[in-house]
Order: structure tokens, then C-alpha cells, then sequence
């Protein structure tokens, strides 16, 4: 029972009794990835650019070493021991299928497409609405942007 009531002005400390004061934990940085062409130049070089296309909101472009080149969206990653044994899942920009396609087929990639989450941030969000609420407007509301 002592424990309890040492343990309680603790809990008490952590409520929020106004939403003005809560304070904003920033989340994590989201890198500028788009218009990038990273160097694929070694295998962890290779599986670190495709774990930032999986994280990429936007469409890249896959050359492979036949000299296909595929542009779509990657929606999933496996990795492996090897790059052989590595891959992605991309859902090309032309089509609705979904293509598996070994890391070690892949000679080049780019973030070719808009990456449609930049600048849509909570970060974003709120300083919007306190530019409004400094303007004195009501009923302020956050809408969406089309997205193209």
C-alpha cells in the first residue's frame, strides 16, 4: 500500500490538464530522397538504398543488370543472407501486378517519383494550425492535398 501512495503523485505529474501545454516529441527525420541515385557499389551500400526505398512513399526506378528497367512502387522487402537471397516487391506504375525481384539483379536505382509524404508531417500539421489560430480563425480545419 505504500508503494501505491508513493507512486501516485508520480502518475498525477504525467496528466495533461491543457491541450496548450502538451509539448511535441519530434518524430524521425525523414531524409530527401527523391531525385536520388545512390551508389549500389557494394552489397551493404545495395541493401541499405533498398531499405530506404521500402521506408519511400513515392515511386522508384529499378534498371536491372539485363537493362529492364522497371518504375513502380516497392511495398515489401525481404532480406537474406546473401544478396541472391534478398528481395524486394514493387508494383510497377503501368500495370496492377506485383513483381519479386532479387537484389542482385538490380544494377541501379532511383527515386524517380514525388514521394507524396513529404511535408505531411504532424510537425507540418500543427504549425499550420497555429499560423491559423494566430490569424484569429475558427473552426480551424487541416484538409488534405490531392494527390495528383
Amino acid at each position: 500500500m505504500a508503494t501505491e501512495q508513493q507512486e501516485q503523485p508520480k502518475i498525477e505529474q504525467l496528466r495533461i490538464h491543457n491541450a496548450d501545454e502538451l509539448e511535441h516529441v519530434a518524430g524521425r527525420e525523414r531524409e530527401d530522397l527523391q531525385g536520388w541515385i545512390p551508389a549500389l557499389a557494394s552489397e551493404e551500400e545495395t541493401r541499405v538504398a533498398l531499405e530506404k526505398a521500402f521506408d519511400y512513399r513515392g515511386d522508384v526506378t529499378l534498371t536491372l543488370k539485363d537493362g529492364r528497367e522497371i518504375q513502380g512502387y516497392i511495398f515489401d522487402r525481404r532480406t537474406g543472407a546473401t544478396l541472391a537471397d534478398s528481395m524486394v516487391r514493387v508494383i510497377p506504375s503501368t500495370e496492377r501486378t506485383k513483381l519479386s525481384i532479387s537484389y542482385a539483379e538490380i544494377a541501379a536505382l532511383h527515386f524517380s517519383g514525388r514521394d507524396t509524404a513529404a511535408g505531411k508531417s504532424f510537425e507540418a500539421w500543427v504549425k499550420k494550425y497555429w499560423e491559423k489560430k494566430a490569424r484569429g480563425e475558427k473552426n480551424i480545419q487541416i484538409e488534405p492535398e490531392k494527390l495528383d
